[in-house]
């Protein structure tokens, strides 16, 4: 037999709209609409049109003040043969390329060893975060401290002459001092983005491997790892993006010497652009570095997903 629903006094239940006339659905759209257009207005005026006029005076040879005038591609031409620009690229990618694999391999190993069933574990956490929270430029004085006067003066007690001056002063092992403070800063972020991940893997998986026999190496090889691929390739795209614009480490411990053996393309843009008068020209490096950033993650990004796709 069948019922109707009774019907409560006092409400009202939704009619269909006349025929001919559409539904009024503009009005939730509209909202969401206002609370995005500050953040638009906000980024068009303090990024696309500095971009966009940076762009511009990229075909100039303005130095940054008074009168200046078109020179059309000569400055992106002339960028292709200047040893000092080519000597910034190569140390720039040979940096991001080991300091991106060595943060990675660190972060990974401490957030497996940090997800482990080990006391004081959410202590431990927050004390791998902190390098994290500090200015870069803070702890750079204090890394610089460090391999200018404790490094040497232990390296002399114990009778290491390699060591016994400061690394930052020796034009063949400054970079690796940037490196170890890139790499001791960096890896913090990359900590907690893997243990988010390791926190998704099913704790049955590892269950029943081990009853199946499987070693520690083999259930990360088959379990842990393509697990988390997704997120060893957020990891691996913001890393090398973050070194490749390498910056805050070298001017806190170096400022690009000696020499310019630890000169960056984003310090050598700055010295040029804002110091050396070559603002129209460091511009236009600007822009080709920009390019290449973007042509580097983009490539790397549909690399790894492939990976993830076969793993």
């Amino acid at each position: 037999m069948a019922t109707t629903a009774p019907r409560t006094a006092g409400t009202r239940t939704p009619s269909a709209p006349p025929p001919g006339i559409r539904p009024d659905r503009t009005r939730l759209p509209r909202a969401f609409y206002w609370m995005v257009l500050p953040a638009v207005v906000l980024f068009l005026v303090f990024h696309t049109i500095p971009v966009l006029q940076g762009v511009f005076f990229s075909f100039t040879d303005s130095p940054g003040y008074g009168e200046w005038s078109f020179v059309g591609v000569d400055n992106y031409v002339a960028l292709f043969t200047d040893p000092r620009v080519i000597a910034a690229y190569g140390f720039t990618f040979r940096f991001a390329f080991l300091a991106t694999i060595l943060v990675n391999a660190f972060a990974l190993a401490v957030a497996i060893g940090l997800n482990a069933r080990i006391k004081f574990k959410n202590t431990l956490r927050g004390i791998y975060f902190i390098p994290n929270v500090l200015s870069v430029l803070v702890i750079g004085y204090v890394f610089q401290y460090l391999f200018s006067g404790a490094v040497p003066t232990i390296a002399t007690a114990l009778g290491i002459d390699r060591l016994s001056t400061s690394i930052l002063a020796d034009p063949q092992l400054a970079w690796v001092g940037i490196l170890i403070l890139a790499v001791w800063q960096a890896t913090a972020f990359n900590i907690i983005i893997y243990l988010a991940g390791l926190q998704t893997v099913p704790v049955e998986l590892y269950e029943a491997s081990s009853l199946d026999g499987a070693s520690s190496w083999r259930q990360f090889r088959s379990i842990t790892f393509p697990m988390i691929a997704g997120f060893f390739t957020i990891n691996m795209v913001l890393a090398l993006k973050t070194f490749l614009q390498v910056f805050d480490h070298i001017i806190a411990l170096t400022n690009g010497g000696p020499g310019t053996s630890t000169e960056s393309v984003g310090v050598l843009i700055y010295r040029g652009g804002f110091q050396g008068g070559e603002y129209g020209y460091q511009l236009a490096n600007a822009v080709v570095f920009m390019i290449v950033i973007i042509a580097f993650a983009a490539f790397q990004l549909r690399v790894l997903q492939r990976r993830e796709v076969s793993a």
